[in-house]
Order: structure tokens, then C-alpha cells, then sequence
């Protein structure tokens, strides 16, 4: 039988040994198995992605019987039944004035459209020199070369370089570390948030587009924003006449316990990017949605936004996205991830009697813990020390011991924890128990 490494190309994967790759077979629920029968939690809802968890024959049927009936055609010029049914739900559950709805196959194809509305919008409206943008250090937004050129991880650009020109960095708001206001949470977020108006003052307002932020940071290991912080932020972009994009490619679709991130926050957007949690992953589709004021200029006549994906808006993916949005209101999504986070908050807290566990952050079912060498001065791992604890140790021994999630280091070393939204208080105290147990060997190996 061929291994994975044999001929297929794996994402962000070394693949220099990548021959003895797990290979998932299937999944049920808020579980997965191997090829070898084995079972672990998925502690990280495949990539953010899984809201409603593996195995939903509900969803798989809608799928079937959609490919069935009319497996594809574009948005080019044309409209098909489930797009058009989705794109009414969206708009209704979007905050504000966001109620025109752009699809797209994925979250960086999504950022990628802001990016390129925000810049068509201002030279339609007679400001053509506004287009840089604004985001965070540290901050993932994609693999696009645009949507890549405003992520800001240089570890992940350098060898595609040169990018698209003209983006730019803001401290994000990781207050474990924060480098003023630390005791202050509410002081911290102003600082953070007057940051970005130093940015676009020092480009020169004239010229930027927008201001690209997710409500909670996923790079760098779940960064909240403090109180405060978009409220200001809000008030930045207004003055300046800047678009604020929030990227929501993680965060909406009840992973903070709302369906949008900005209302868990309570900020209003320009626009919102989105895609995972929009079909719990049974079909692969993404959204930019605008504000009339954005598509004002769109709907004249003669007018085009010359932009688009063969697979934008993918029939099936469309009626998969729809059954999965009804199933939000059946079950209760989001009032069950309301009433079980503060319990999925405790339980990882625990993990802080641990010597090696520096932080535990996040909100709803989103969380990062932060790992250090000492806790009473915050002292992190080195560039070989991370390299060792996360990949020498920590990501085979956690799958080892049944959990997948994901040891990260784009940043500070974390793992990153986001189960499917109908996990409980059982699964919290299984990711605890594995958890305590390996980051209890993680500490007696360094």
C-alpha cells in the first residue's frame, strides 16, 4: 500500500519523513480514527472547521441530494436556488448593514476579495490612492500572495517574496505579554488599538484602504481583545475613513459562542471574511460580506466587481452551508457553547498548577496555553528549545495519547485547542487529563 509520502503533497507538512503521516479514516461526532483503528478527540475540530462535528448523515444527504439535482454552475453572470437561499440567511444573521454576501471556495480567497473590494470601492469613489492596509503582528490571514502580504508571521512570507506591496503592522493584543499596561487590561487595549491610528497616521490617512483584525488572534495562541479595544478601533477607522475588515474565517459561526465574532465583541464591521464554520466543514465555501455602502457603487449601471472563484458558491456547498445554519437554530448550537464555556474556561485552568503552562487564553471554544521555561519571569523557549518541545515531543505525544490538536510556535510556544461546538464536560476532562499528562513529561524531559 502507498504511504502518504509517495506522491501526495501535504499542506504545511515537512515532508522529509511525512511516509509515516497518520491517515484519518473516519469520524463520529467529536472523534476521529486512524487507519489502524486507533480513536482520538479532535481537539481542534479538524482546522477550526468542524462546528457540528464528524459524521452528520444529515448533512452528508443534503450534499448528495443537491450534486444530484444540479452539482455545479457558476456565479458568473447566473444564480442558482441555494446560493441565492444562503445568501438571504447570511445577510439576516450579519450585524449592521452587512447584507451583501460574495462567496468564495475558502477564508484566504475571502480576505483576498476584501482586500480587492476595499481598494476598488475607494477608486470608485474617487479616492484611488487609498489602498494600503493595516493588521496585526503575528496575525494569520491566508496563503494568497495579497491575503499572505497582510498575514504577519515573516516566517511564513520570506520565501515568497516579493509580495504585494503596501500592507503594514499594529501590535496585537497579547496582554500575557504585553509590553505596557500588563496590570491594566483596559489601559493595554487603548495603547493597542491607538497603535493602529499610529500606523495609519504615519502612511498618511490619504492612502489607507482598511484595517484588517480577527476578534480573538489565532496565531500567536488565541489573543481576546482587551475591554475597550474595538470600540476604539471603531472610532480609529471612522476618522480616518478607513474600512475595518474583521477577519472571521475562525471565529464565526458560534465558535465564540455568537455567530459573528464582532458580536460577541459588540463593533460594528465593514466587512466580514468568513468560511469553516459556514458548512462545519462538509463542503468547502467561504464569504466576504459588505455593507450596502460598499456595494453602493457596484450597482450602478455599467458597474462591475471583476473579481471571482470558479468554485465560489459551489451549489453543493451552498446547500450544505444552508441545512448546517438551520441546524444552529435546531440544536441550540450557540446557547450550548454559552453555557459550557466558562466550564471549558476552568477546566483548562487547572492545567495552570502545571510549572510549564505560563498562560491559558481564549474565549468560547477557542482557547490557547502558552508554555514557558519560568513562570515567575515569563521566560519563553528558544528557537532550538520550541523546535525540541513541539516538534521533538509535544505534537507526536499528544496524538500518542489521543488528543489532536496542534503545538504551535508562530509566536511563543502554545497548543491551540477549538473542539466541535457540541462538546461537553466530558471532553473538556479528557483534553485536560491528556494534556496534564504530557505537558507533565514535556517539563520532566527539558
Amino acid at each position: 500500500m502507498s504511504t502518504p509520502a509517495d506522491h501526495l503533497w501535504m499542506h504545511f507538512t515537512r515532508m522529509a519523513g511525512a511516509d509515516a503521516a497518520p491517515v484519518i479514516v473516519r469520524g463520529e461526532g467529536a472523534y476521529i480514527w486512524d487507519d489502524r483503528g486507533k480513536r482520538y478527540l479532535d481537539g481542534l475540530a479538524g482546522l477550526f472547521v468542524n462546528q457540528l462535528g464528524h459524521g452528520r448523515a444529515d448533512l452528508a444527504a443534503v450534499a448528495a441530494d443537491q450534486a444530484s439535482t444540479l452539482a455545479y454552475f457558476p456565479l458568473w453572470s447566473y444564480a442558482h436556488p441555494t446560493a441565492v437561499e444562503l445568501a438571504d440567511r447570511i445577510a439576516a444573521l450579519a450585524p449592521g448593514d452587512l447584507d451583501r454576501v460574495f462567496f468564495t471556495s475558502g477564508g484566504g480567497e475571502a480576505v483576498e476579495s476584501a482586500w480587492k473590494l476595499a481598494k476598488n470601492y475607494y477608486r470608485l469613489t474617487g479616492r484611488p490612492q487609498k489602498h494600503k492596509v493595516i493588521s496585526r503582528a503575528i496575525a494569520y490571514h491566508g496563503t494568497t500572495h495579497g491575503a499572505l502580504s497582510i498575514t504577519g508571521l515573516p516566517s511564513l512570507k520570506q520565501m515568497f517574496e516579493p509580495l504585494v506591496p503596501s500592507t503594514f503592522r499594529a501590535p496585537n493584543t497579547n496582554l500575557y505579554r504585553a509590553p505596557i499596561h500588563r496590570d491594566d487590561p483596559e489601559a493595554f487595549g487603548r495603547w493597542a488599538a491607538d497603535q493602529i491610528a499610529v500606523a495609519i497616521e504615519q502612511e498618511g490617512p490619504e492612502t489607507v484602504a482598511a484595517v484588517f483584525l480577527e476578534p480573538v488572534q489565532n496565531a500567536g495562541g488565541c489573543f481576546p481583545p482587551p475591554p475597550g479595544y474595538f470600540e476604539r478601533v471603531r472610532e480609529i477607522c471612522d476618522e480616518h475613513d478607513v474600512l475595518l475588515v474583521s477577519d472571521e474565517v475562525i471565529c464565526a459561526f458560534g465558535r465564540l459562542g455568537t455567530m459573528f465574532g464582532a458580536e460577541r465583541y459588540g463593533y460594528q464591521p465593514d466587512i466580514i471574511t468568513c468560511a469553516k464554520g459556514l458548512t462545519s466543514g462538509y463542503a468547502p465555501l467561504g464569504a466576504m460580506i459588505a455593507s450596502a455602502r460598499l456595494f453602493e457603487p457596484f450597482a450602478q449601471p455599467g458597474a462591475m466587481f471583476a473579481h471571482g472563484y470558479t468554485f465560489g458558491g459551489h451549489p453543493v456547498a451552498t446547500a450544505v452551508g444552508l441545512r448546517n445554519l438551520q441546524i444552529f437554530e435546531e440544536e441550540g448550537v450557540l446557547e450550548h457553547v454559552r453555557a459550557n464555556e466558562d466550564a471549558f474556561r476552568a477546566t483548562l485552568e487547572r492545567l495552570t498548577d502545571l510549572p510549564i503552562v505560563g498562560d491559558v487564553r481564549g474565549d468560547g471554544y477557542f482557547y490557547g496555553i502558552e508554555m514557558v521555561k519560568d513562570k515567575a519571569t515569563r521566560e519563553t523557549f528558544d528557537e532550538a528549545e520550541s523546535e525540541r518541545l513541539l516538534r521533538g515531543f509535544l505534537s507526536t505525544a499528544l496524538f500518542d495519547a489521543g488528543l489532536y490538536c496542534r503545538a504551535d510556535d508562530r509566536g511563543d510556544p502554545v497548543i491551540q485547542l477549538s473542539p466541535p461546538l457540541i462538546c461537553d464536560q466530558s471532553h473538556f476532562d479528557e483534553i485536560e487529563q491528556i494534556l496534564r499528562g504530557v505537558l507533565t513529561e514535556a517539563w520532566a524531559r527539558l
